[in-house]
């Protein structure tokens, strides 16, 4: 133990992807986990020997249906709670074919929301900050 921590508790990489598209985000509503009920960007741990950029690949399909492609980093935050310590990586995507998502794994719905809609929605902890101090999502007044 360390402290009131078991020492068997470590941080996980993690990583997001961040597409916009004509003024809309995909986002997905999260299924289970920390944040079940709530909307983020598609995403997810990063499996052992896997690139960052595999990751964000194969998490946007599994939660989305949709390929696409990673591109450069965006910026990253840090989760903490109970049982759980993230450091998330998000990153731009291109999202390539058909755009139209289909929720799947840990995902219970996905869809392109309008970037003016995104505040009214009941986002994972510290999403809308992260968008806005990243220049995706504008103050409106």
């Amino acid at each position: 133990m360390t402290g009131d921590r078991p020492a068997s508790l470590r941080a996980e990489v993690a990583v997001g992807a961040v597409a916009v598209d004509e003024e809309q985000i995909l986002l997905i509503r999260r299924g289970r986990g920390p944040a079940a009920g709530c909307w983020s960007v598609p995403g997810g741990r990063v499996e052992f020997g896997e690139t960052l950029a595999e990751a964000v690949v194969r998490e946007l399909r599994e939660e989305t249906g949709l390929v696409g492609v990673c591109g450069q980093f965006v910026g990253w935050v840090e989760r903490i709670g109970d049982g759980h310590h993230f450091v998330i990586l998000d990153f731009w995507v291109t999202i390539l074919g058909s755009p139209e998502p289909v929720a799947g794994d840990d995902a219970a719905e996905a869809a392109w929301v309008p970037l003016v809609d995104v505040a009214e929605l009941s986002l994972v902890e510290g999403l809308a900050e992260f968008l806005h101090d990243n220049g995706i999502l504008r103050t409106f007044s």
